[in-house]
Formats: C-alpha cells, structure tokens, sequence
C-alpha cells in the first residue's frame, strides 16, 4: 500500500501536517548541474531595498536558465549599529546664553609673539642658548616660548644655577620647556656636570628621550672650558663633546656607566638606582633601583660634584604610597651635601606651591595660562549642558538631581536615545555618539574608562558604529594596514579586538596590552592613523597624547570616584593639540547617582602634597636606615640636621618629630639594622647596608633576609621552583592577584623536588585546596597574616617565572594563567629588577655561592630561555621560544648568525610566531617586508654582537700579557701564552688555556699588591 494514502488519527479527524501540505506542492525546476553560463548572468541580482543585511531574494527556477539569480550577501562593510544624532538647540530654546571660552579668546588674541616682545624667542643673548640648540626647537615646533615662561626662566639665580626652582603650570602650557632649557643650559656650559630628569612612568620616559635626543642633535658642550683629560673608564667611543642622553627604565637596553651619561632620564625607580652603585660594572637598566639610589652612589663615590641639576617631574606625586618617600629622601640628601646641585620640581597640580618651594629654599612660580582653550561640558541624560568652570559645573548638576530648586539650566545640545540595544544607556549612547561625530568633523578623540573589559567593548562598539564608505584615503587605509602588519609581527602576536578595531581607525590602550603594543598603538595614534584611543583612567597621566576631545564614560575607576588631580588631568591636560586644534573639548558623562559627588570633586580644592616621611607611612625608618649607611650622619645632632631638612619637619611639631625619631632610631637597632659604638655613633650593620644597597624598604629587607637565612640551611638544587621563588618581588604591589584553581593545577603537577620547595617556604596543599573550594580572599588583618600571603602570592608567581624561563612564549603564559599578558611582561621586569637587588643583597651579606645561581637565573629570566640559549637571546627579537627555533634549525651562536642572510632568517622567525588568523596575498605580503626588516635588524645585531666579543676578546689577551709580564710570568710560560685563539672558537668557547692565563694573572696582580703593601 502507498505511504501516501495512509491516513493517521489526526488526518482522520480533518487536521492536516506540514508534510501533508508540502506532499501537495508542486514544482518546476530544472537542473543547471554542468551548464556554463555568463558571468553577467550571475551578477544582475539586486539586493532587497528593504534590508542589506538579508540575503538577495531568489526567484524561482524556472525552464528559462537565464533567468537563474545565484544567492549573495548584502554588503560586509555596513556598520552594525548607527551612533545616535546630536541636535544643537536653538537660541530660542536656551534659558541661559552661554559664550564658550573659544569665542572669547579667538575674539581678543592674547599671546605676543618675539615680534612684540624680543625675550619670547631663545636666540635672545639673555638666555645664553648656543644657535644649534636653538634651531633644533625650532625644528621640533618651539619657535617661541610664552611670556610666563620667560618671566620664569628670567627669575634670579635661575639660569646661573644659583637658585632652585618650584613651579606650577596647567598640562599643554609649556612647563617642562623651562626645565629643559635649565638643564641643557647647565650641561653646554659646563661639561663636567650631569643632570638627571625623573619622570613617573615608563612611557614618558621614552618620549622624553627621543624628543632630548633631537634637541641635542649637533649640539656640543664647551670642552674648551673643560678638563680634556681622556677619561680611561668612558666605555663609548664617541666624540664626548656631544651630548649623551641616556634613559634608565625597566625594559631598556642601556648599558651605561655613570660616566657615560650627560643627562640621565630615569622613572623614579630608576633614578635612584644610577646613583646608589652598583660597584661591579655597567648599571644594569633593568635593575629596579630608586632615583635615590643614583644620589647615593655619587655619595658614596665621592663623585656627588659632578651632578649638576635635578629636575623632578610631577612633584605631586611626593605623597604617593608607594614612590613618593624616595623623592623626598633625595632632595633632602641634595639639600643637606650643599653642594651647589640646582633642583627643579614642576606639576600640573599643586595646591601648596609656597610650602614646597620653602623646604627647597627655591623660588616659586604657578601659571594659570593654556595655549589651547577648553570648553568643557557635562552630559547626562541625553543633553549637553556647557559649564566652563567648577562652580558652573556644580550648579549645573546640583540642579539637574534635584538638590537645589529649579532655575534657568539649559542644555546647548541633545542627543536622541537609540533603537539598538547595546546602546540603550544613556552613557554608552552618549560615549559612541561623541567619538563618532568627532572622526566625522576630522579629529581625533580619547575615550576614558574604568578597566580594561570596558576599554575593549566600548573600542569595539565605536569600530562597529563607524560609518563605512566615509571617504578614508587609500593610503590611511595602507597605514592602518601597517600597523596590523607590525602587531602581527610581534612575539605575542595580534590582538583579536585589536584585529576588529585598527581597519575601523579605532584602537585601546591599557596595562594588559604589552609595551610593544602600546607603543605602536600611540605611535599610530599620534601620527593619525588611529582616530579614537578608548584608555584606563590609571593610564591618563602616563599617556601623551592629546585629542581635540576628551570623553570620560563615567568619573569611577572600579567603585571610586576619580580623585580631583587625576580628573584635571584627564580633562583639562588631554585636551586641545597645540598646532592642530584651535580649542579642545571635554566632556564627563554621568549618570544620575554620581551627579552630586562629581559636582562636589569638581567644586573641591586639589590636595594638598604631604610628606610620606610621617610614622603612619612608615618612611622615616628608610629614610634614617639610609642616611647613616651612606654616613651622611653618624651622631644624634648630624640626625637631627638632616631631620630638619625634610619636607615633614615643615609640617610637624618639633618636639613630636624628635620623639619620632629618637623611637626610630631605637627601632632599627632592636632589629640589628643600626649598631651603636662606645662613643655614641651610630653605624648601619651589615644586613642594614645590604638592604640600602638593594633598595628595599627595611621591612621588606628584613624579610628578604629570613627567606634567605632558611635557604642556606637547605636549598633545594635539584629543581628550578626554590630559585623562582627567591628572585619573585616581595612587595605585593607588583604582583597579581592568585586565581586559586590554577594554583591547584600547578600544584598537583610539582615533581618531588617542587613538592619540598612547597613545604620549605610554608605553602599548604590543604589550605590551596580550601581556597580553591571556596570564593575568599587572602586574610591580611596582622604582620603574620601579611607574611603568609606574601609567601602564597610569590610562589604563584614563581609558577609563571619558571614557565617564562622554560621558553614558553608571554601570550602562552597569559593563557595559561587567565591573566593579560602585559601583566606577565610587567612581572619579568619587576622580576629582573628585583633578581638584580637580591644579587646586590648576597653580594653585600657575603652569600656569593647564591649570588652566583641568582645571577645565572637572572640572565635566563631576562632571556625567557634555557642556559644554552643565552649566547642567542643577546641578540634583539631573538628571546625564548624564538631563540630556541633559531637553534633547533642550526644557528646556535652568534657567528652563525652573523654569517646567514636575511633569506636564512625570514623562514625561522615565520616558524617561531604565534599562530595568525586567515589574511590575504596583500596582508601576507606586508607581514613578510615586516619579518624581512626585523631579520635585517637581526643579522645586523648578531655582526655587532660578534664584533664587540672579539674586541673584548682581545684586550682581556693584551691585559693578560700585560699582568703576565708585569708579574715575570710571561717568560716561564713559554710560547703558550703568546699563542692567538683559534678562527673556529667562537666567544665564550676559548681555549682552556686562556682561562689559565687569566688565573695566574689575577693571582700575579694579588701578589704585586701585597707586595707593594708591605714596601
């Protein structure tokens, strides 16, 4: 029987299926399998008018074949969303007129230039600037200075040296200009003296020495003035009549003596590490030392003469937690020598000018003035409401929330609420909307949120809402297509948001991209090809880059508001780009619970700056600790003097200030950090010298020195974990927080030998496994409780040190931690400075057999690659797991490096990257030139590389015979000492016999020294 005629219960009773009604269907169809037909045949659809979104209708195939559509996908270009319209109001509808502060300056032009005013232009005689210098500004955009610059710059004693200088100016007004001018002013003249510029963040760092570099281009120093003497420690070969701008930060590859250095441009951490020496060699620029520590060496050295002028930037930053206290130490040190060094201190925001400029014995100055004029606006609820000061401001949102009675507020502009969505909120809708009318009028915008998640999806949202086909030239397009092309090219690979957003002219900007992205997402940014740049709040001070407006999605970073410097900055600081904008804008979208904090913080004072020197911040005992270990005081009244000569003595009562001190200092000795003699001196111990030399605060050093203590009595050797563990950071600040599952996975899979080091340092397997059972937090209410989290936290860190170490790439580690990878890149740094002041700390303590496996483990963390790798990883790019491909395909030194051709080196480095997304001809082809130029860079490097060993090579023979012969050794060796090293032997694989001769050369100048004693 036929299927067909089969009834069942619900066709007997009338109902009918959907196979029932599709059985009754007919159709006229014609296959077209294997017939050819015209390309235009199969072309002439039109997408739907209704959407082009939807597929192209397809008609039905009827016998005639030219009729056949073949189904297609409406444009890929179309934006997912439209950002919403912004309407002005009319005139009519304003209750308040409102004249922006552009109007008003544009109307009367209030900056004279050298034409009415000849001190505005530096090539006037007063400055004393040479005419290369002079011109050099010119080329970078400084024609002509403002007239409170020259006011300033002009005060007594300044140009001369004679007198210190505090100052305050608004971001974008010219401050760091007058420091500039002090400093190069004070190296040309006088080619003896040095300078050094602190600077808080990494980033400024790097801007701040190209942008020196290009001033000093050319320019020489007066040597004729100077003692021409050759300096027989200056390890350059260059002309030293120039001048050596030289950067010390985390991350550069600076290897610089203090003699080598004319201007030295440190973060803070960095500055201090230049003076408090290291007395075995070149200054790492890796080694997390302190500005402090800088000053500490010249003291110690005795070469304090030589340093000239220090300028410290963001001054307000002396009351910072964490870096302030080592501001504070080196200014007072500076003040107490009385040396003669100038001291120049400068910030956008100080409140308390006068008091800091008296503790300096300086002059002081504060400028209200900006080049580029800000109108500022407030945004809530769909309006724009213009509020040009504070007081506007608040009056403007205490009305807005109901707190005061109504009058006459007006909004100048509406934006209309959206249909889609994801932008429903009246924040994210007024944040799209801003940054897309800004790329359409033809400029640039940053974007501020509170993390790193918002920062991603808001740059997401403003790529999908740009509008395609606006007329972008072809060759921004090739620019933007370039930078993929360098991230692509990157160790760690393309970002996938970044991969959606750089076409769109849309990029973002925080601490969990790594420093290589970031800086080709501002260097693009900064050259226009990037429109909007959506950035953390905590990153504002540390970026550069002004926009014509500023937008703020909220004015929180997590659930805090923003305090009122930061939020100045943010606003006022970015906004407006000398040379490209005639007015900056800035606008702090808010929703209605914030309005009346928001308006309060912007009504409220900035803070007033605060020593950190006070008992509660615990910085007097660094402060005491260090001064008598460099013996700038030794009795109770050289204590009191230098005391006397702190910021906190401005701000304290004398008498509770010595109480404080004297229960200080009795504190460092009751911990064996201070001893006392017979005749009532004071002297830094051993252990208290170790902990100054290695820049730790003394609380952190004495716990270094437990950890250190257990691991003489029994160290783990047989594995890698103990090490790791004792080079990872003490202070929790630089480390991240523990994701408790992963630290179970780790911990199941330790060896025997792991397994000891867990129980040796204090970690419990049971109380992991509760915590990863469980959703709580470390408990830190006492001293005990701190110590044991300390100790969790560093040997989870010490799992990502090992795997870095073990040649797994950083985005590897990322992943495998679910943690972003430039928090793994900033821990290998503050690893490497921190392995660097534990190499410091045993050398001091006498620990050399640790000293030298934490030295070895060093050199491989900063390689990211096995012991065999090292010689390798010395060339640039060429680090873990890149290193470990150039040797698994036969290039296991330098000298075969050096000898391949950039042919030889493209197919290894495409071997090494990160797996990359589907790209076409014309993208791999850039990727290609990209891996081509950095393949050039690295047979350039290894040439050098090898070049500078074999020189080495041959004046460490030259001393040799030289010791050989001062000792009468040369001749009872016979020819053996004479005989040249093999072509074949590369660096570091010499003859044994070399080794030998270096033996007894050493041990001939051990005996001409006590030779020479005993005369």
């Amino acid at each position: 029987m036929d299927r067909s005629q089969v009834q069942g219960p619900a066709q007997q009773i009338g109902f009918s299926t959907s196979v029932d009604t599709a059985r009754k269907q007919t159709y006229n169809t014609c296959s077209v399998i294997g017939t050819k037909r015209p390309y235009a045949q199969l072309t002439t659809t039109n997408p739907s008018a209704r959407d082009d979104h939807v597929l192209a209708e397809v008609t039905n195939i009827a016998s005639n074949r030219s009729n056949f559509k073949r189904p297609c996908i409406g444009s890929r270009d179309k934006c997912r969303f439209r950002a919403s319209r912004i309407q002005n109001v009319t005139t009519a509808e304003l209750q308040i007129p409102q004249i922006p502060e552009y109007t008003r300056r544009r109307a009367v032009h209030c900056t004279p230039g050298p034409s009415q005013n000849p001190l505005l232009s530096l090539s006037n005689p007063r400055y004393g600037l040479p005419a290369n210098l002079v011109h050099n500004f010119a080329s970078l955009g400084v024609n002509s200075i403002y007239p409170w610059q020259s006011s300033c710059l002009l005060g007594r004693g300044l140009l001369s040296g004679e007198k210190n200088l505090v100052y305050t100016a608004p971001t974008g007004g010219g401050k760091s200009l007058v420091a500039d001018v002090l400093m190069l002013k004070r190296v040309i003249e006088d080619p003896g003296k040095k300078a050094i510029l602190a600077l808080p963040y990494v980033a400024l760092v790097q801007e701040k020495l190209k942008w020196l570099r290009r001033a000093v281009d050319g320019v020489c120093k007066n040597v004729e003035q100077s003692d021409q003497t050759p300096d027989q420690h200056r390890r350059w070969r260059r002309n030293h009549t120039s001048v050596r701008v030289v950067g010390f930060f985390g991350g550069s590859k600076a290897r610089a003596t203090w003699a080598d250095v004319d201007i030295a441009v440190c973060t803070i951490e960095k500055v201090d590490s230049l003076t408090s020496s290291d007395h075995y060699g070149p200054y790492k620029a890796d080694t997390k030392v302190q500005a402090n520590a800088l000053v500490n060496t010249a003291i110690e050295d005795c070469t304090i003469d030589d340093l000239s002028i220090v300028v410290l930037d963001e001054l307000h930053m002396i009351d910072d937690d964490h870096r302030g206290y080592l501001l504070e130490l080196m200014a007072t040190k500076l003040l107490s020598l009385q040396h003669g060094v100038q001291i120049v201190g400068m910030s956008a925001t100080l409140s308390n000018t006068e008091l800091l400029a008296k503790w300096l014995d300086a002059k002081y100055y504060q400028s209200k003035y900006r080049p580029i004029p800000v109108e500022e606006y407030l945004v809530y609820d769909h309006s724009i409401y213009p509020a040009s000061t504070s007081s506007a401001y608040f009056k403007t949102a205490s009305q807005l929330n109901g707190t005061q009675p109504r009058c006459s507020v007006g909004a100048t502009r509406t934006i209309q609420p959206s249909e889609y969505s994801a932008l429903k909120k009246p924040i994210a809708n007024a944040v799209i909307s801003l940054a897309i009318e800004t790329v359409e009028a033809g400029y640039a915008a940053l974007v501020f949120c509170s993390g790193r998640q918002g920062c991603q999806s808001t740059a997401l949202m403003i790529a999908e809402a740009m509008p395609c086909g606006n007329g972008v030239p072809d060759d921004v397009l090739d620019c933007r297509k370039e930078v993929l092309s360098d991230l692509r090219s990157l160790a760690v690979g393309l970002d996938d948001f970044l991969e959606k957003t750089i076409m769109q002219g849309v990029a973002f900007h925080h601490a969990g991209l790594t420093t290589e992205e970031r800086d080709i997402i501002a260097d693009a940014y900064d050259h226009g090809t990037i429109k909007v740049v959506v950035a953390t709040c905590s990153l504002a001070a540390g970026i550069n880059l002004p926009a014509r407006r500023v937008i703020l999605q909220g004015a929180r970073m997590g659930r805090d508001l923003i305090g009122p410097a930061m939020l100045s900055r943010q606003m006022r600081g970015r906004a407006g780009r000398k040379g490209k904008d005639e007015v900056g804008e800035s606008y702090l979208c808010c929703q209605k619970s914030d309005l009346e904090e928001v308006a309060q913080l912007l009504e409220a004072d900035l803070p007033v700056v605060e020593s950190c020197l006070t008992p509660q911040k615990r910085g007097i005992k660094r402060a005491l600790l260090e001064v008598l270990a460099i013996r700038l005081a030794t009795h109770a009244n050289a204590i009191n003097d230098y005391i006397s000569r702190t910021l906190l003595s401005h701000t304290m009562d004398r008498n509770a200030l010595s109480g404080v001190v004297e229960s200080t200092i009795q504190e460092l000795i009751d911990t064996n950090l201070v001893a006392v003699d017979s005749t009532g001196s004071y002297e830094a111990t051993l252990l208290g010298q170790a902990i100054v030399v290695s820049s730790l605060s003394p609380e952190d050093g004495i716990f270094v020195h437990e950890e250190l203590q257990k691991a003489l009595r029994a160290f783990v050797m047989d594995g890698e974990m103990h090490i790791f563990y004792m080079f990872t950071p003490v202070q929790s600040a630089g480390l991240a927080d523990i994701n408790w599952p992963i630290f179970r996975r780790e911990m199941d899979a330790l060896d025997e030998s792991g397994l000891r080091v867990l129980k040796f340092v204090g970690v419990n397997p049971g109380f992991v496994n509760r915590m990863a059972n469980s959703s709580k937090t470390l408990p830190e209410r006492n001293a005990e409780e701190r110590n044991t989290a300390r100790i969790y936290r560093r040997f989870y860190a010490a799992f990502q040190l090992r795997d870095l170490c073990n040649e797994l790439p950083i985005h590897a580690v990322a992943r495998r931690y679910e943690t972003p990878r430039g928090f793994v890149q900033n821990l290998a740094q503050t690893c490497e400075g921190f392995a660097a002041g534990m190499v410091k700390f045993c050398d001091r303590m006498g620990m050399g057999m640790l000293r030298s496996v934490l030295d070895h483990m060093s050199d491989r963390l900063k390689a990211g690659a096995k012991a065999d790798l090292l010689e390798l990883a010395k060339i640039p790019f060429v680090k873990s797991r890149t290193a470990r491909v150039f040797w698994e395909n036969g290039m296991r030194s330098l000298r075969a490096v050096a000898e391949a051709s950039t042919t030889d080196v493209v197919p290894i480095l495409l071997l090494a990257q990160p797996r990359k997304s589907k790209i076409n001809e014309d993208e791999e082809e850039r990727y290609r030139q990209k891996l081509t130029l950095k393949s050039e860079i690295i047979v350039s490097a290894a040439n050098r590389l090898w070049a500078a060993d074999g020189s080495r090579e041959r004046d460490l023979n030259a001393c040799d015979s030289f010791s050989l012969s001062s000792c009468g050794l040369a001749t009872s060796l016979g020819p053996c000492a004479e005989t040249p090293t093999p072509k074949n032997v590369g660096p570091g694989l010499a003859p044994k016999r070399h080794t030998l001769l270096r033996a007894v050369a050493r041990e001939g100048d051990q005996v001409g020294n006590r030779s020479e004693a005993e005369k």
